[in-house]
């Protein structure tokens, strides 16, 4: 069997590859993983279960819940609310597990099972191993130890959830959002009730759109993959800036007033800047991944901020910042960890820091995020290939040192397997654009011609 858990858990199309069969056997896994480590020693065990709005989240929901309780796991049931909400929620409710049925930015007949350990931290690669192991050890067969009378778990509706949440985002702002009017694209994803909650509730004037989910509609054209609309939008209302999430909202991206896109890397430029100077950026430094832009590197150092680099992955990203003690890290496509209030990216969190910059410096937004220049960098996703071999082709390997030769140190290429998805994705970043299409076009037809 192959790894069933990517870089942010496991994930396929719903009821072909992520059945209810598979839901309930990983949790009841996880389960006795986590009662093996020690974590429910000394008292009854409780879960966390949240999902976005996909239609396929409702039976996954209900295979994750019978799981838990078969295994003698209390279950809490805070329904649709976002990533970072779960993670948040498992910490302040003192929880032993955390679940979030999510398939994020991904189209809608996707899903995927994210599983919190206490504290609303993500699990560690060892644990996310052993529930494998110990999944597939009972599913060929082998019985599991089940309780019986009493001993079940017991499953609550927690409605309290999405009030406690939207209280945490409003009440670790530095100041309120009053003079703004923000438009928010929810990707019809699981914060369509929250964001708009939370930006109200700060005093800013809301305009929302992807706001009204049906199950089948969660990132269909809108979000953060699709800012079009949200361009389009900010300019119609006049708006201050844009805020545009993915379907799980653990990542933000923003358009600025004449509706120019402010990605990852801008975002965490800005926050770097405000939280510096409030004294929050411990030891002055950021935490980016290979894929940031060199503008964003040139500006931290032209700033004095030093930025640590991970791979690819909100996961590697928060490794960093915990071992470190580091307050701040993210990735370009906007996961934004700030770790002093989230155990995760959160798209909403991220979204209201970046707003409240723009309220209390009195700033446009297209200004404060012109402390960088990006590079021209294109991103070619190159599916159908057998991406384990991207780096161990020789044929492969030859066509990334005649590109980097011809980009020399104005621009660079990076090759990488998708964690989430069956594709290879070619990065070139070059001083222009054009060079960078080109050789990125070059290099993705080497791609299919020697990994297809």
């Amino acid at each position: 069997m192959g790894r069933l858990f990517g870089t942010d858990g496991v994930r396929g199309v719903a009821n072909a590859d992520l059945t209810a069969e598979l839901a309930l056997g990983l949790s009841v896994a996880a389960a006795h993983v986590l009662a093996e480590a020690g974590t429910f020693a000394g008292h009854r065990p409780t879960a966390v279960v949240g999902r976005d709005p996909r239609a396929s989240g409702e039976f996954l929901e209900a295979a994750v819940v019978a799981g838990l309780a078969s295994a003698g796991v209390d279950v809490l049931r805070v329904g649709v609310l976002p990533t970072p909400a779960v993670a948040h929620l498992t910490g302040v409710l003192d929880a032993d597990l955390g679940v979030m049925l999510s398939a994020s930015h991904n189209a809608m007949p996707d899903n995927g099972i994210k599983f919190f350990a206490r504290g609303g931290h993500k699990l560690a690669d060892e644990l996310e191993d052993r529930i494998e192991t110990v999944y597939e050890q009972h599913r060929t067969g082998e019985p599991w130890d089940r309780p019986t009378g009493a001993g079940v778990g017991r499953v609550t509706e927690y409605t309290e959830g999405f009030d406690r949440y939207v209280a945490h985002l409003v009440g670790v702002l530095p100041n309120r959002l009053d003079g703004l009017k923000v438009v928010l694209d929810e990707a019809h994803g699981a914060a369509a009730r929250v964001s708009p909650a939370a930006f109200a509730r700060a005093g800013a004037q809301v305009v929302t759109i992807g706001a009204d989910p049906d199950g089948l509609n969660i990132n269909d054209g809108c979000g953060s993959t699709h800012l079009e609309l949200l361009r389009a939008a900010v300019v119609e209302h006049g708006a201050d800036l844009g805020i545009a999430h993915d379907g799980d909202a653990d990542r933000c991206l923003a358009v600025d007033a004449a509706g120019e896109e402010v990605d990852g890397d801008q975002i965490l430029a800005v926050l770097a800047l405000a939280m510096r100077e409030a004294g929050q950026l411990r030891k002055d430094t950021v935490v980016g991944t290979v894929m940031s832009n060199l503008g964003f590197k040139l500006a931290m150092e032209r700033e004095g901020i030093r930025l640590v680099q991970t791979a690819v992955g909100d996961r590697y990203v928060l490794e960093s910042m915990k071992a470190e003690g580091f307050a701040l890290g993210g990735e370009q496509s906007g996961h934004v960890i700030v770790l002093d209030h989230a155990t995760t990216g959160d798209g909403t969190l991220t979204g209201l820091m970046l707003a409240a910059r723009v309220a209390a410096t009195g700033r446009s937004l297209a200004e404060l995020a012109g402390v960088m220049q990006r590079l021209p960098q294109v991103l070619i996703n190159v599916p159908d290939v057998d991406k384990t071999r991207v780096n161990t082709s020789a044929e492969l390997a030859a066509a990334v040192i005649e590109a980097e030769a011809e980009l020399g140190e104005s621009g660079r290429v990076l090759l990488r397997q998708s964690g989430t998805e069956p594709l290879v994705r070619v990065m070139v970043e070059a001083a222009d654009i054009e060079q960078a299409r080109a050789v990125a076009g070059r290099l993705a037809d080497v791609v299919k011609s020697a990994l297809g």
